[in-house]
């Protein structure tokens, strides 16, 4: 049975809140996987540059997965949700749009990210529609290895020298406010339990990332500072978006808007 024509999905608001959920982890997992896709010829060494095109193509392809199930159940098609909508439109959280910055703020961020991803797949794999906890168990698979390079590079730059620490732990006071957000809800999220999409509602999500990420930063002596970093993150979650996004997007789109609807 297509994803379309599950009974627990018929419902109006049913569907748009699911729809919402998927569309926010989605353009969460293509514009991350855009900015990884950056540090192709820029990253420290030859295995970190591989490493993060490859990183940046399976994030990539997992927004293809998901923007393929949204498809089904509120039409259009796969590339016209990834490139065709306005920033506004979008519903990543800011976390993921902003710059690379140095290598240190793009180890932690992935660090945070990648820990939170794993919270929400593991949540949508405990769920009760098959289609998307079968998804869900399928990319949860793929994204293990993007854990454990994140962790390894994060241990390594926090025990290096004195001032990789500091620039470490300057990074995790401007990223962690926007790691938060990662768990702001859509519209509607709590209809979610009502067909059982997902079983761990986000305050109980939030609560399990942060118990997966406080032990790692404590063992290499990194702090959550509150007040040392960024003011709160828009609400990318409800189209709220820095600067950043329309000029990642006007960059990232560019290909796409000279011909849309052509077959590459």
């Amino acid at each position: 049975m297509t994803l379309a024509a599950l009974p627990a999905l018929q419902a109006p608001a049913v569907r748009e809140a699911v729809i919402a959920y998927l569309l926010s982890i989605a353009d969460d997992e293509l514009i991350l996987g855009h900015r990884h896709s950056e540090w192709t010829g820029f990253a420290p060494d030859i295995e970190s540059d591989v490493a993060l095109s490859s990183i940046a193509q399976e994030e990539i392809g997992h927004a293809r997965l998901l923007y393929e199930r949204v498809a089904q159940l509120a039409g259009g098609d796969p590339d016209g949700l990834a490139y065709g909508r306005a920033p506004d439109a979008l519903r990543n959280a800011v976390l993921v749009e902003w710059p690379n910055g140095d290598w240190g703020f793009t180890i932690v961020r992935m660090f945070l990210y990648d820990r939170a991803d794993a919270v929400r797949l593991e949540a949508l794999a405990g769920g009760l529609v098959a289609p998307l906890a079968d998804l869900a168990r399928t990319l949860r698979r793929e994204e293990r290895y993007h854990e454990i390079y994140g962790e390894q590079w994060l241990r390594r730059l926090a025990r290096a020298t004195d001032d990789s620490h500091g620039r470490v732990q300057a990074a995790l006071d401007a990223a962690w406010p926007g790691a938060e957000a990662l768990f702001a809800p859509v519209d509607g999220q709590d209809m979610l339990k009502e067909p059982g999409a997902i079983r761990v509602d986000g305050g109980a999500q939030l609560q399990r990332w942060r118990d997966a990420v406080l032990p790692v930063l404590d063992d290499v002596g990194l702090a959550v500072r509150p007040g040392s970093g960024q003011e709160p993150a828009p609400d990318g979650r409800r189209g709220a978006h820095s600067e950043h996004l329309t000029v990642l997007l006007e960059e990232m789109t560019s290909v796409w808007r000279s011909e849309p609807g052509a077959r590459w």
